[in-house]
């Protein structure tokens, strides 16, 4: 609308300062979040740049140690306690020597590991996990809390293994009964695995597992280890 006077001249200069101020506002804001947007794009593009440059350092000090597996030899077994409960017996007739339909095993060792850090730098490990087993039948486990290991360092572990009165049937309860009556041993094997991963400027590499595989023999007469002999990864040591 044309202006006629000089009230309606004034009327339109006003309006038209506030358009523009308008239009500026809006313009400073468009351009500050723009910045913004660069800002923070700047900040990731930096902050991945630093990873990548840290991940790339890691790799190269790992390349340069050449790391090796951790040893984890099981070096002694205590029995605390070894008891044989038998079961009530069966016999098909009377000619036939009774065997015993169940047995009852208690069993409490004590195992010492000594884990062995052969590398130029530390090791982080993980829960470790035990299993004592008789003829393929679990009969008991054990953990040990994880812990680190400085490097060219040796650490002792300890891990108890309680059983309290497990239950064996027919074939395996005559067999337990057998070996310890006739032959005064038993035989069980012990297996674990061992989680461990390599330290390098407070970064854990990815991580390496060590296998303990032991067969280990019992005298219930002495209440004593008579045979020990452990294998790790499939290898006998």
């Amino acid at each position: 609308m044309a202006c006629d006077n000089k009230t309606c001249e004034e009327r339109c200069e006003a309006d038209a300062e506030a358009i523009s101020s308008r239009k500026c506002s809006r313009r400073g804001r468009c351009q500050q979040a723009a910045t913004s947007e660069e800002g923070g794009s700047f900040e990731a593009f930096a902050m991945g740049r630093v990873a990548l440059l840290a991940i790339a350092v890691v790799l190269v000090i790992l390349l340069a140690v050449k790391p090796k597996k951790p040893q984890f030899d099981l070096q002694q077994v205590g029995v605390q306690y070894m008891g044989i409960n038998p079961g009530p017996s069966t016999t098909a007739d009377s000619a036939v020597i009774a065997t015993p339909a169940s047995a009852e095993l208690s069993l409490n060792i004590r195992m010492l590991f000594t884990a062995v850090n052969p590398n130029k730098v530390g090791i982080r490990y993980g829960e470790s996990r035990f299993t004592v087993m008789y003829k393929g039948i679990p009969l008991g486990r054990a953990s040990v809390p994880g812990f680190y290991q400085d490097a060219h360092s040796q650490r002792q572990v300890i891990a108890t293994i309680a059983v309290d009165r497990v239950s064996l049937m027919q074939a395996d309860a005559a067999d337990l009964i057998r070996d310890a009556s006739l032959n005064d041993r038993v035989e069980l094997r012990v297996l674990g695995d061992v989680g461990a991963k390599i330290r390098v400027m407070s970064v854990d590499s990815p991580g390496v597992e060590v296998s303990v595989d032991c067969a280990i023999v019992i005298s219930p007469s002495k209440q004593s280890l008579t045979y020990k002999q452990c294998g790790f990864d499939g290898l006998s040591v």
